[in-house]
């Protein structure tokens, strides 16, 4: 790079057509600044640069025009190939001048290196008369001791070895050293360019490569929106089970299934249909037992509090069973609690019961007691099962409910008569098959699926569709809408 530097009266005086496209940098009066760039013309009077940076800014105007004035002093950056060079290498002054950097990422201006040569010339000016020596050989920096290298004196540059980082910044100025365009100043007119695009026609075309029966099938489909299913299903049919008898009342699941409640005649139907098809008691109490112990356990406190670690903490529960159906499928759920480890206490008062003698003698089994006097209950316990009354005997039962009434546990029913259990208020109710009409004495119905074959229900006149999906327990609503 062949770089100047003088002052403004030797430039006015020596200057010719012949340094044009010459870059420079020009030192003006504080009020104007700096202005760097490619001499375009120049006199007297002024000169003029295109390409110009004012302060290391891109200038916005493609030509600038600085008044020689206003000009303080002029830094050469580089000359034109034209320019001579011969009278430079004459020149023996050290030169330091301003090498314009481009603007790197994260940066909002660009920066000058300055740069010190050394010339061979006794001359304190450049000769700007001569005409350009193609055979000038670079120039060398002279070290401050004044001793020449060997280098140096066979007209040869010192290369020096660059380190790795020095080499990475350099790679980095080559990679995003471009100068910003001035045309991103601009703003981006998009509606303009928008109505450059026929999206119609676009369309067109992408359909007419189409197949016919692609298109057809697309035409007769009609458009959806983004929220809407692609695929056409049948609307939901809340009300899938409906009965000959219905009840007074009736009751919605938590997804809105409409389930309706039936007659205690129409319920004896149903399960002497069951028993008459195969589903016998037997299988139908496993599967209530196993309900009522699924609801027990989280009551319980589920595995929080069923831990072996926990062990000091055990809960107690006690099953009040009468002499029915009901009442087996009572001692049925504490057998099957008894097989999580909690600790069961079986109550009867009377044990004539066929079904109930079955399931005593199961559960005596599991090794834990079985009660027939109300004073040999604990005060307190966690969890009372309640399985004393049935639809077909229910009878006044009070020391026992006093009892229960008493020990503030939360009581679990399982089959309870649609009025309740007389002198006990439930907190929950298990229910099989299809619900009664029941009270709010009867406090939160769960309904357990007994897997009662679609016959069964269709040999007594219900249609039925199961409410139950992947859930074996599930809450029933009053349906108040």
């Amino acid at each position: 790079m062949k770089i100047y530097k003088n002052f403004v009266s030797g430039i006015v005086t020596s200057m010719s057509e012949q340094f044009v496209g010459c870059t420079v940098s020009v030192k003006c009066t504080e009020e104007i600044g700096s202005y760097q760039g490619q001499i375009v013309d120049l006199n007297k009077d002024d000169i003029i640069l295109s390409k110009a940076f004012h302060n290391g800014v891109p200038s916005t105007s493609q030509v600038v025009v600085l008044s020689t004035k206003d000009i303080l002093n002029v830094e050469f950056i580089s000359i034109n190939e034209t320019s001579n060079t011969n009278d430079i290498n004459q020149t023996q002054n050290k030169v330091t001048v301003k090498r314009p950097i481009a603007k790197r990422a994260g940066r909002s201006f660009s920066e000058s290196v300055p740069c010190s040569v050394q010339s061979t010339s006794s001359q304190t000016q450049p000769n700007f008369n001569k005409k350009p020596d193609n055979n000038a050989q670079p120039i060398t920096e002279q070290p401050a001791n004044g001793k020449v290298p060997l280098a140096e004196s066979a007209n040869k540059p010192i290369q020096k070895r660059l380190s790795h980082r020095q080499r990475a910044l350099e790679r980095d100025e080559h990679t995003f050293g471009t100068p910003i365009d001035q045309s991103l100043s601009q703003d981006f007119d998009f509606e303009k360019n928008l109505a450059l695009f026929n999206k119609e026609a676009v369309w067109q075309e992408i359909n007419s490569l189409k197949p016919d029966i692609v298109r057809q099938s697309e035409n007769n489909r009609g458009r959806y929106r983004h929220d809407e299913n692609v695929i056409v299903a049948e609307p939901t049919v809340f009300r899938q089970i409906t009965v000959p008898s219905a009840g007074e009342k009736e009751y919605v699941t938590d997804n809105g299934l409409i389930i309706p409640s039936i007659t205690l005649n129409l319920h004896r139907q149903l399960i002497g249909a069951a028993d008459r098809l195969g589903i016998s008691w037997e299988r139908r109490v496993e599967l209530l037992g196993r309900a009522g112990a699924e609801i027990i356990l989280q009551l319980l406190g589920g595995s929080h509090r069923l831990n072996p670690n926990n062990a000091h903490q055990w809960p107690t529960v006690v099953a009040l069973s009468g002499p029915h159906r009901s009442g087996a499928a009572g001692v049925n759920c504490a057998r099957q609690l008894s097989s999580h480890g909690v600790k069961t206490i079986v109550f009867v008062e009377n044990s004539e019961d066929i079904f109930l003698l079955q399931e005593l003698s199961l559960y005596k089994l599991t090794g834990n007691k079985v009660e027939t006097k109300v004073k040999n209950l604990p005060a307190v316990v966690d969890l009372i099962l309640v399985a004393l009354c049935d639809e077909n005997s229910p009878k006044m039962i009070t020391p026992i409910a006093r009892w229960a009434n008493s020990n503030r546990a939360p009581i679990l029913a399982i089959e309870p008569p649609a009025t309740g259990t007389p002198g006990i208020l439930s907190k929950f109710s298990l229910l099989g098959g299809l619900p009664l009409s029941h009270s709010v004495d009867n406090g939160r119905l769960y309904l357990c699926n007994l897997a009662l074959p679609n016959k069964v229900y269709a040999d007594v006149g219900i249609t039925y569709r199961s409410p139950f999906g992947p859930k074996f327990v599930i809450p029933l609503h009053s349906n108040i809408s």
